[in-house]
């Protein structure tokens, strides 16, 4: 099986759960996801975590070998969002 893209895995993340902002980086093996979503609000960054997990399901076992993630909600993303 080939390894999934970062295009692949930001698909897979907005599939299951609902984005303001995703990213996702990476070389096939290791990957760096940047996502913002309110279903982040009250949760810790293990529950944040692991929303993503469950978003991403079986996939994070059988493709997807290294994911880093930075996982903020609306109002965090505001705060750390370059201003213009």
């Amino acid at each position: 099986m080939a390894n999934p893209t970062p295009a692949q895995i930001q698909q897979y993340i907005a599939a299951g759960l609902p984005c303001d902002h995703l990213e996702v980086e990476g070389d096939g093996e290791h990957f760096f996801a940047t996502i913002v979503s309110a279903e982040f609000e009250g949760k810790t960054r293990i529950g944040r975590h692991q929303r993503v997990y469950q978003a991403l399901g079986d996939r994070m076992r059988a493709e997807i070998h290294a994911l880093s993630m930075k996982t903020l909600t609306p109002a965090e993303w505001a705060t750390q969002a370059p201003k213009a």
